[in-house]
């Protein structure tokens, strides 16, 4: 039995299909009064105006393309003022029947675009898209001083002090006090002890006992990196939370 064809009514008169890798862009352009062509071009800027300019020369609408990890990015800040862009989830047009390869990615999904059968992801706008970038690495920084924090305690273990033991929070005053002493040098625990005050949950003697231990030159050189690393990142978490303040004022 002869298999029967299917054909598709033609939604957008003209539009352009991208495949994109990460050095190499192939882009196709169909539709009503142009000939079908497709053209190559590298992720370079330069470049990619050039394909802009072609699309534009040619009186291109719509352009799709694939979600290709990041490197889809560049192409559709070069085209994003220029040209309606459908940003493609791969897995939804390989579920499309069709014939698909490799060196006709292009073509193929410039006549899903056509036919209006591919369904486009949600690209935020710019300031959103910078926003999310800010505060999805400040949400990084955050946690890489948490592991700073974490490597304070595991040192301090190697030294068996057991300060973690006695009280309630390792980032609070007293602690910071007693770290940054012992990086300074201090190992007299009656002078360490010093700190403590009357709210804490634990005795001076158990203040003190905890602070027993065999604090190094390599221990003290850990503690004092750890500490520089923390400082730089609280700064940059600042420094971002500055950016993010910036960018919601200005839309």
């Amino acid at each position: 039995m002869k298999a029967q064809t299917v054909n598709f009514d033609q939604l957008i008169k003209r539009g352009c299909g991208i495949d994109v890798h990460k050095n190499l862009i192939v882009a196709s352009i169909r539709g009503e009064g142009i000939r079908e062509e497709t053209r190559s071009y590298d992720g370079f800027t330069g470049s990619l105006e050039q394909l802009r300019d072609w699309l534009k020369e040619n009186g291109i609408t719509h352009v799709a393309m694939e979600s290709t990890g990041v490197y889809w990015k560049p192409v559709y800040n070069i085209l994003e003022e220029d040209f309606e862009i459908i940003l493609v989830n791969a897995r939804h047009i390989k579920n499309v029947p069709g014939h698909k390869t490799d060196k006709k990615d292009s073509s193929w999904i410039s006549k899903l675009l056509l036919c209006g059968l591919l369904k486009g992801s949600f690209i935020p706008p710019r300031h959103i898209r910078e926003l999310r970038d800010l505060t999805r690495y400040r949400r990084k920084v955050i946690e890489q001083a948490a592991s700073e924090k974490n490597r304070i305690q595991k040192i301090l273990e190697d030294a068996n002090i057991k300060l973690s033991s006695v009280v309630s929070d390792m980032s609070g005053a007293v602690a910071t006090r007693i770290v940054n002493a012992l990086i300074g040098g201090e190992d007299d625990v009656e002078e360490l002890v010093k700190f403590h005050h009357g709210k804490m949950r634990c005795s001076k003697a158990e203040l003190a006992a905890s602070l027993r231990g065999g604090l190094t030159a390599h221990h003290r050189f850990m503690l004092g990196a750890i500490k520089e690393s923390m400082a730089d990142k609280e700064r940059l978490v600042a420094k971002l939370d500055a950016q993010i303040e910036t960018l919601l004022r200005e839309n």
